[in-house]
């Protein structure tokens, strides 16, 4: 099956693209926008909408593939790429990708995914969100030309040896934790609810209180509104570094009050997404190495999950190395070709490490529909449901397209 032709449109996102810098400068917020000027190069507002281009591809069949090109909400920082504006990039993909891929055979998905993953262009290499939109559309690509799933592509290209499988869906709340997480027990969510705690004043209390309190009510809200007693959901919480600047980046100390957590969560198993974060990659790996050691030497019952500095493949491949947290975040749009995500997920599994196939708020549709399968096929812990800040929409995109991958699968048995 060949390429016949490729098709670019402009598309919208589930959420925004929010100027990190000029948020941190302290821009204020008023009603969901931001009040100020913008400082990140790109930007025309500290909060803009955020864009993504869907990239087709004509089959010689007549079937259209097709994957969309995303960015995170928080484009242009921590040396990530520059914002991704579709008006910009389009030209990018139509005069500099599209005449090497017309033509092409459909022989190999992992093969062609990876000479665009490499692909430079006057000597630099593709923007990470094109990287992610071209591969999907090469991974549905060859799913259709097959006539089977994306996740069954996978599975054969990259010699799994493992069923597809459903994963457990993690929701996330944004900052209305609360009520979010009514919506969660009630849809019956695997995780939850990642409740967002970025500030150590107004969200974990400079003694820890306010997320102990917090976890306390989540603990006592499952077992108040669940309706079958065997719903057991984990508790994940996003904490953005903010136990490590609670308590002096003591390991001992955040050791102690991540045990309180767990106290609090029980019956519930507890996940702590980024304790700390230390301004460097390497230090950020020995200190999640070291808590993660202490914690587990003390049979505290948590999982540790690793965030910030870890965002490329060689970031995860050096987390799980060295053993710097239980559960490592595959930070999808970040890792460019979705190809990519296969490897990190499989090298997790090799190191007894867990992989969260998360990925950004702003996404679309298709492309969590795309990593879902990839997800499904690798058996990751967890999936993000995305794209959206909430509940209702990413779940539904993430649970159902993983209900629809099975229903086919299970029709060919």
């Amino acid at each position: 099956m060949k390429i016949i032709d490729i098709v670019c449109s402009e598309g919208r996102t589930g959420f925004y693209f929010d100027d990190q810098k000029a948020i941190k400068n302290g821009a204020v917020i008023d009603g969901v926008n931001y009040v100020g000027e913008p400082v990140t190069p790109g930007f025309s507002s500290i909060r803009q909408a955020g864009e993504s281009i869907s990239v087709m591809f004509i089959l010689e069949d007549g079937q259209v593939s097709h994957g969309d090109c995303a960015a995170v909400q928080y484009s242009g920082a921590g040396g990530r790429d520059p914002l991704f504006l579709a008006a910009d990039f389009i030209p990018v993909i139509m005069e500099k990708i599209a005449p090497k891929l017309i033509g092409r055979e459909l022989a190999s998905f992992r093969e062609l995914a990876e000479e665009i993953d490499r692909m430079d262009i006057d000597g630099k290499k593709l923007h990470t969100a094109i990287r992610y939109g071209i591969t999907q559309t090469i991974l549905d690509a060859v799913a259709k030309s097959r006539k089977i799933t994306m996740a069954e592509v996978i599975k054969e290209e990259y010699s799994t040896g493992l069923e597809v499988t459903r994963r457990p869906i993690f929701t996330q709340s944004g900052d209305d934790r609360k009520n979010n997480a009514d919506k969660m027990i009630i849809k019956g969510a695997d995780v939850m609810p990642h409740a967002l705690i970025n500030n150590v004043d107004t969200k974990l209390g400079k003694d820890g209180s306010l997320l102990k309190d917090y976890v306390a009510w989540l603990r006592d809200r499952v077992l108040s509104l669940r309706t079958d007693e065997n719903y057991s959901p984990i508790f994940h919480i996003d904490v953005y570094g903010t136990i490590g600047m609670a308590f002096d980046q003591d390991i001992k100390a955040q050791a102690d009050y991540i045990a309180t957590l767990a106290e609090a969560a029980k019956p519930f198993a507890l996940r702590i997404e980024g304790p700390m974060d230390v301004d460097d990659r390497d230090k950020q790996i020995n200190a999640l190495a070291a808590l993660t050691a202490e914690v587990d030497a003390r049979g505290i019952n948590v999982e540790l999950v690793a965030d910030e500095w870890c965002n490329t493949l060689e970031d995860i491949k050096l987390f799980a190395d060295n053993k710097a947290g239980h559960v490592v975040q595959i930070k999808t749009p970040d890792l460019g070709g979705v190809n990519n995500i296969a490897e990190a997920i499989l090298y997790c599994n090799e190191k007894g490490i867990g992989s969260y196939s998360g990925g950004t708020c702003n996404e679309t549709n298709r492309s969590a529909e795309v990593t879902t399968n990839i997800a499904m096929a690798c058996g990751a812990l967890q999936v993000l449901a995305k794209p959206g800040m909430g509940v209702d929409e990413g779940f539904m995109i993430v649970n159902n397209e993983m209900n629809r991958v099975m229903a086919l699968i299970n029709r060919r048995k």
